[in-house]
């Protein structure tokens, strides 16, 4: 602001010289500012945005979540056998527990919505969730399918493909992190092969119970919100890798966790785009519904 007083001092002529500047220099501030944050950008890219599409299978893990539920009833063999039909490298599962401590296939905490029965699973015993039928509400191609116990699953699948385990609704079964670590091992016992399990869960405090059992178990953190860069200080000391809701992954939190040791993973992506956008992002692996997004995004681009 330049007053009248200054008017007076230096006249007309020399305050248009001064107002010239005074722009001038606000004009190249501005400039050297745009410099200054195009360069900051450049040095802090350090993930190419861009990855090699044609090795997308190379690139990223293709996860089949709950099997390949989009052609099948979820967590029934029908939907495991597709997943491993179209070839995918891990078959995602949710274990829970029943009322007798037997480790069983299911999703919800009620047995409601996936099968013709009703109640609570920590409520039934595995005989009554053996009687339900678990694939009639998909279709009824499906109505022999039957809710798997967790190591009917390893017997069927454990040397086939990698498993990615849920640890569903820990707070409800105390425990389960060591039964399903003991069965874990009574299976490994009986093969020659090393199994590629990984856990997941939205509770650290299960990972970390969990991995007192099986200290070198791969583990992850389920996420469905923004994270902190001091969340992922902490996830990383106590896991490899972090599972996100795919509307909170962004450039910048790929970036932090691989800058940390993490691996990315996004759920669940349903839509060519999107995992071409997130596959863009850096993520390490995506949990599908539908398998072959990750072939058609070979074709397509």
């Amino acid at each position: 602001m330049i007053s009248q007083f200054t008017v007076k001092i230096l006249g007309s002529s020399h305050i248009i010289a001064y107002k010239a500047k005074y722009e001038d220099v606000i004009y190249r501030m501005k400039e050297h500012i745009l410099y200054l944050t195009i360069l900051m950008l450049f040095l802090f890219s350090t993930i190419p945005f861009y990855v090699e599409v044609a090795n997308i299978n190379k690139k990223i893990l293709n996860i089949a979540h709950r099997g390949a539920s989009g052609y099948a009833p979820e967590n029934t063999f029908a939907a495991f056998d597709k997943a491993l039909d179209m070839g995918v490298d891990y078959i995602e599962i949710d274990v829970q527990m029943t009322l007798d401590d037997k480790l069983v296939i299911i999703h919800d905490a009620t047995v409601d919505r996936t099968t013709n029965g009703k109640g609570f699973v920590k409520d039934l015993t595995l005989f009554q969730m053996k009687q339900l039928d678990a694939g009639s509400w998909f279709s009824e191609e499906y109505k022999d399918q039957l809710i798997p116990t967790f190591y009917e699953f390893l017997e069927q699948y454990g040397t086939k493909v990698g498993i990615l385990i849920e640890i569903k609704n820990p707070s409800l079964y105390p425990g389960i992190e060591k039964k399903i670590a003991k069965e874990i091992l009574l299976y490994s016992q009986n093969i020659e092969t090393d199994l590629d399990i990984k856990i997941q869960s939205f509770s650290l405090e299960s990972i970390e119970t969990i991995k007192k059992y099986l200290p070198s178990i791969t583990s992850g953190l389920l996420v469905n919100r923004i994270v902190s860069y001091r969340e992922l200080l902490k996830i990383a000391k106590n896991t490899n890798f972090i599972n996100v809701h795919k509307r909170y992954i962004n450039r910048h939190l790929v970036l932090q966790a691989h800058q940390l040791g993490l691996n990315i993973y996004a759920w669940t992506v349903n839509e060519l785009q999107d995992l071409k956008f997130l596959l863009q992002l850096g993520i390490d692996g995506a949990i599908v519904d539908y398998p072959e997004l990750a072939y058609q995004l070979k074709r397509v681009y």
